[in-house]
C-alpha cells in the first residue's frame, strides 16, 4: 500500500501521528495524497523539521534526488513506511469503534495550542504549535464539557531516585501501559459542577455552590471523594457514557504528556506557568506571585496532550486508594483500589499541587494522601472517559 493509496481515507495516520509528538500527520499526508506514486516533494519549509520527526519516529523515510542530470538544488522525497501504514490501521480502527460506540459524536474535531520549554531560570527555551482531538459533551444552558483524547502508550510512573522534592512514596520508578482514553481538558468548574449538581440525586445529595472562590470558570473545589464520584455517576446517567476518575497512573501519564523532567514545562516551573504558591522556587528561577486563590482554568499554557492545570491551581482526586509506595502497584494502568471491607476508612489519592502548595508539591510524580470524605478549599478534580477494550 503506497502514501497516495493511504489516504482513500482521510483519517488514516491521524491519531497516530497527532498522539503527542507528531501533530501535523494530516497536512504531510493531504501532501502525499496529491502525489501519484505515493512521494512528495519537501522543500525546507515549515513541515521539514516536522518531517524529520516523523522519520526519526519511523512513521515516514525520505530519500535524496539524484539531480546530477539537472541544475538546481537536489530534492529530499518522503514515504510513509510501513510502520506508519500499521499505525495509522489501528488509529481508524480505534475512531471507527469510537463511533460506533456512540462515546463520541465528532472526534475528528482538533484544537491548537501552544507548549513552552523552560530551563532551570525559569526562561522559556522553546515554543512549539501543537494540536489535539477532543469532543464535546453538552451540559446544557450554554454549559459544556471538553474531553481530549489521550493516545496509549508505555511510561515510566513515579519519580527517579535524584529527583528534587521527591519522596518514597513515588518510588520506586516503574513502567506502566496506557489504553487510549479521554481525560477533561480542564479541571471540572464551578459552572459545570451546578449544570451537574442539578440533576437527579444517584448515590447522595451534592451542594450546587459549595467552592470557598468563586467564579463559574474557576475550578469547583470543597468537594469530596465521594462527592467527585456523585458527580460522574450522574454525568455517565444523563449522557449514556461512563464517566469516572482517572486512575492514578493515567492521570500522570496525562500530566506528563511523553516528558520526564520534574514539570511537563521542564526542569523547574514559574508563577508565569501555573498557579501555585510563587514566593517559593523549585531550581534557579526568580521568585514570582502567591495569588492565594484559585485562577479561572486555561490560565496558563497546556502541556503537549492539549490539557491544562495539571501543575497547581487545585489538587485532583484520582480513583485509586491511598498506598505508601508503588512496591506491588498495578501496571496496566488500572486504579489501584482498597482491599479491605470497610471502604469507610480508607485514603484517596490526590495528585498536580495547588494554589497554596510550595512547587516542589506541585511536580508531576507528586502524590498526596486525603480521608475521602474532606472537602478543602484547594482539591477538585477532572473526569475521565476510558475507551478500554477497542484495540
Amino acid at each position: 500500500m503506497g502514501g497516495a493509496e493511504l489516504l482513500k481515507n482521510e483519517e488514516l495516520l491521524l491519531t497516530a501521528l497527532s498522539g503527542g509528538s507528531e501533530l501535523y500527520g494530516l497536512q504531510i499526508l493531504k501532501l502525499i495524497e496529491k502525489a501519484s506514486d505515493g512521494e512528495v516533494i519537501i522543500n525546507y519549509g515549515s513541515l521539514y523539521p516536522l518531517l524529520k520527526k516523523l522519520e526519526k519516529k519511523g512513521y515516514v523515510k525520505s530519500r535524496w534526488e539524484d539531480n546530477s542530470s539537472r541544475q538546481g538544488p537536489r530534492r529530499r522525497y518522503y514515504r510513509v513506511t510501513e510502520t506508519g501504514i500499521e499505525l495509522a490501521t489501528q488509529s481508524q480502527l480505534l475512531r471507527e469503534r469510537l463511533k460506533q460506540l456512540a462515546i463520541v459524536k465528532d472526534v475528528d474535531r482538533l484544537f491548537d495550542f501552544e507548549v513552552v520549554t523552560v530551563n532551570l531560570r525559569g526562561e522559556i527555551i522553546k515554543r512549539e504549535t501543537k494540536q489535539a482531538e477532543y469532543f464535546t459533551e453538552n451540559l446544557g444552558n450554554g454549559v459544556t464539557l471538553d474531553m481530549v483524547a489521550i493516545p496509549g502508550g508505555k511510561f515510566l510512573m513515579g519519580a527517579p531516585k535524584d529527583e528534587k522534592g521527591s519522596n518514597d512514596s513515588e518510588k520506586p520508578q516503574h513502567q506502566v501501559t496506557i489504553q487510549p482514553f479521554f481525560i477533561g481538558k480542564f479541571p471540572v468548574t464551578q459552572a459545570q459542577w451546578r449544570a451537574v449538581a442539578n440533576l437527579p440525586e444517584v448515590d447522595r445529595d451534592l451542594n450546587s455552590n459549595p467552592s470557598y472562590f468563586k467564579g463559574n470558570n474557576c475550578p469547583v473545589e470543597k468537594v469530596s471523594w465521594y462527592d467527585a464520584v456523585e458527580f460522574c455517576q450522574r454525568l455517565s446517567r444523563e449522557t449514556g457514557r461512563e464517566y469516572r476518575l482517572p486512575s492514578e497512573a493515567e492521570w500522570e501519564y496525562a500530566c506528563r504528556a511523553e516528558t520526564t523532567t520534574p514539570f511537563y514545562f521542564g526542569e523547574t516551573i514559574t508563577s508565569k506557568l501555573a498557579n501555585y504558591a510563587g514566593s517559593k522556587t523549585y531550581a534557579s528561577e526568580p521568585k514570582g506571585e502567591f495569588r492565594k486563590q484559585t485562577t479561572d482554568v486555561g490560565t496558563f499554557p497546556p502541556n503537549a496532550f492539549g490539557l491544562y492545570d495539571m501543575h497547581g491551581n487545585v489538587w485532583e482526586w484520582c480513583a485509586d486508594a491511598w498506598h505508601e509506595n508503588y512496591q506491588g502497584a498495578p501496571t496496566d494502568g488500572s486504579a489501584w483500589e482498597d482491599n479491605s471491607d470497610d471502604n469507610k476508612n480508607q485514603y484517596q489519592v490526590l495528585r498536580g499541587g495547588s494554589w497554596d502548595f510550595n512547587p516542589n508539591v506541585c511536580r508531576s510524580a507528586i502524590r498526596l494522601i486525603d480521608i475521602p470524605g474532606n472537602r478543602d478549599y484547594y482539591v477538585g478534580f477532572r473526569v475521565a472517559c476510558g475507551v478500554a477494550g477497542l484495540f
